[in-house]
């Protein structure tokens, strides 16, 4: 039952997320055009399976979000970033702290290791 609960919680939120940034209420963040010609709206909508890893640590990461994650790192490392740092994903509850654990979290071995990301490093 707690499962479920939890399954449906991050299936309303992520549901929320593309909404929002499919509707454009949020502002654009700073580093605008990190994503290349992806709308950062967008960019962090394909992110939207990596939710409920991004808000907590000891959830599991699914599949399909490391595969978006290494693509993301692999065609625009920067996007990721931008997306972690965006007032999209603060009001989505998304912890850039954790969030930039998702990487490692996933075993991909090309992650920028080191890097800075606001004031949170890369593992």
């Amino acid at each position: 039952m707690v499962m479920m609960i939890s399954n449906m919680k991050t299936y309303i939120v992520g549901l929320f997320l593309l909404l929002v940034a499919s509707k454009g209420f949020i502002n654009e963040v700073d580093a605008a055009g990190e994503c290349g010609k992806t709308p950062i709206k967008s960019a962090a909508a394909s992110l939207s399976p990596c939710l409920a890893a991004a808000q907590n640590g000891r959830a599991a990461v699914p599949p399909v979000c490391c595969s978006k994650v290494g693509a993301l790192i692999k065609t625009a490392p920067k996007c990721l970033c931008a997306v972690l740092l965006s007032p999209l994903a603060k009001q989505a509850g998304i912890n850039p702290a954790i969030a930039v654990t998702i990487p490692k979290r996933c075993n991909i071995s090309k992650r920028p290791v080191g890097k800075k990301c606001g004031k949170y490093t890369l593992p």
